[in-house]
């Protein structure tokens, strides 16, 4: 076990600042963003959302995006 556990570590200890590197959010991400949320406008614009359900799930969707 302690073998495994020896094995391991530096491999973590590698991929840790992968991880915190990979939380920024550079230009493209932003970029991407604001095309997704202008393609959602006018997806609303031309069909917009036909009932309460309909309209809550949207809202929803966007805000966990």
């Amino acid at each position: 076990m302690t073998k495994m556990i020896k094995a391991v570590l530096p491999v973590l200890l590698l991929a840790a600042p992968l991880a915190l590197a990979a939380c920024n959010e550079g230009p493209a991400e932003r970029a991407g963003r604001s095309l997704d949320n202008a393609a959602a406008n006018v997806r609303d614009a031309v069909d917009p959302p036909k009932g309460p359900g309909e309209r809550l799930g949207r809202s929803i969707d966007r805000a966990t995006n």
